[in-house]
């Protein structure tokens, strides 16, 4: 079969799922990690000579990527090579090397949005790129790291240091490692070392963890497409969005948000699927002995389906990106002395990073406003003592049921209130759908912020007058408060 007819067969299958062919094309290489596990266990795990095994991740990895982007793959050969030219040259300038690697790494990747971003989601060469972005600036940070005193280093960097530098065929096979390199999860350089060395080892379960995880994967794709059917994003410019009723714009809004969730839910899975097959998540031993393939996780779905905050979604969604950037931008900005502008800084980081659209940035910002709502009204909720009245309700289980039910309702509206400008991405499209709703969660914010501000004004008011008060019984007691010492007592 010609690559003509090949690519017409896939045009019609893709056609007939529903999806254009670019998503398909990224689907069926998410599942070809499963056949490429089965061709290392079967054919290359036995390999004493290490090349080989390298040989083969990074030839089945760029591959991967013609099949994706065709002649685009130079984009990131290009990138790869950069990165091991720079740290094979600039390793003795630890600072040069970290800033040059940054630099070009981050022009690259805007310049390739700038000419190449449109109003909607485009599988592109840049969307693999911007994962690979990410993994060779963190490895630049890695290898200057492996120059510094153990000392020197926290226990993440330890962790992740490189001591000596890894052949060009090694920097290669890390960086198109199948299963990870189309879209992530992210990991350092030494466990990709670690698993070709050997130290995972063989061990029971892996084919059946790697199973479970796939068959989730295909539950929640299947969700996330049927979901799409009845949750268009062509519902919110419609002329029937407005005129539905004002709970039902919301619920709406959080249910799709939720779809579009999925649908990155399902992509992670089936790919943390394949990295437990090939055997790179192992993670050690669980408490209960068994073992644990949570090493490539990208979602804890524990947690994404029964809390109920953004900041859950933070511990819970995309948790190796989220990893990444605390280890490499948020940490390494504590010479700041201030928590809250390095977080500030890391999500802008990451809004830069997903590009130009103004949508980024609203979500972004939305999170950062989110998450310190949430912990101010954490806050007033535990001085308040509220659970206190919980005896009030009758029967006794009535009250954890109604708070968890409000809990999961305010979860699906800001989900979907912090997901919307991510997901239209253009501003007159998510304003248009912020501007049906009222701009609800902004004056909430406002509302908030003002009785947050007067509720501190007021505990600190109380505090002093509590001061004053313990202070001036204190006086009053006190034999030489008066100024008369104790020889006056004669």
């Amino acid at each position: 079969m010609s690559a003509a007819e090949a690519s017409g067969l896939l045009s019609r299958l893709a056609l007939s799922f529903g999806v254009n062919e670019a998503a398909l094309r990224l689907l069926l290489s998410i599942f070809a990690g499963y056949g490429v596990a089965y061709l290392y266990h079967k054919f290359i795990i036995q390999q004493s000579d290490k090349r080989v095994h390298h040989a083969y991740f990074a030839a089945s990895g760029f591959l991967l990527c013609l099949f994706n982007f065709g002649f685009s793959a130079y984009h990131s050969f290009t990138a790869i090579a950069t990165t091991y030219l720079l740290t094979r040259f600039l390793r003795s300038a630890p600072m040069p090397l970290k800033i040059i690697n940054f630099t070009f790494h981050m022009t690259y990747l805007l310049v390739g949005y700038y000419y190449t971003e449109s109003d909607e989601y485009d599988i592109l060469w840049t969307m693999p790129h911007c994962v690979l972005v990410l993994r060779l600036i963190g490895y630049g940070f890695d290898v200057t790291d492996g120059l510094k005193k153990q000392e020197e280093l926290s226990k993440e960097q330890k962790e992740c240091a490189i001591a000596e530098l890894p052949t060009a065929i090694e920097l290669f096979a890390f960086a198109y490692f199948p299963g990870s390199f189309l879209i992530g999860p992210q990991f350092p350089y030494r466990r990709y070392k670690r698993f070709i060395d050997g130290e995972f080892g063989e061990h029971g379960g892996r084919l059946e963890a790697s199973l479970k995880r796939m068959a989730i994967g295909v539950v929640y794709l299947t969700i996330s497409q049927v979901g799409a059917i009845y949750f268009p994003d062509s519902y919110f410019v419609s002329d029937d969005y407005p005129k539905a009723s004002f709970f039902w714009r919301l619920v709406y809004m959080g249910v799709w948000a939720k779809v579009i969730i999925y649908k990155y839910v399902a992509c992670w899975l089936l790919t943390e699927g394949a990295l437990i097959n090939l055997g790179i998540s192992y993670a050690g031993k669980k408490e209960n002995g068994e073992n644990d393939w949570s090493g490539c996780s990208n979602v804890n779905l524990m947690i994404l389906e029964t809390e109920c905050t953004m900041q859950h979604y933070v511990h819970s969604f995309n948790i190796n990106t989220n990893h990444w950037l605390g280890q490499y931008v948020y940490k390494r900005l504590k010479f700041l002395n201030n928590r809250t502008i390095s977080y500030a800084a890391a999500l802008g980081f990451l809004a830069v990073w997903h590009g130009f659209h103004s949508g980024y940035y609203m979500a972004f910002l939305n999170e950062y406003m989110t998450v310190t709502v949430e912990k101010q009204f954490a806050s007033v909720w535990a001085k308040t003592n509220i659970d206190m009245y919980a005896d009030i309700v009758s029967p006794p289980f009535v009250y954890p049921v109604l708070k968890y039910f409000m809990k999961k309702l305010y979860d699906l509206f800001f989900i979907g209130w912090c997901m919307t400008p991510f997901i239209l991405l253009d501003y007159s499209r998510w304003m248009k759908a912020y501007s049906a709703i009222y701009y609800c969660v902004i004056v909430y914010v406002i509302l908030w912020t003002i009785f947050y501000q007067t509720f501190k004004y007021y505990e600190r008011a109380a505090k002093r007058r509590q001061h004053d008060s313990t202070f001036g019984r204190a006086t009053t007691l006190s034999p030489t408060v008066d100024g008369k010492s104790d020889e006056k007592r004669d």
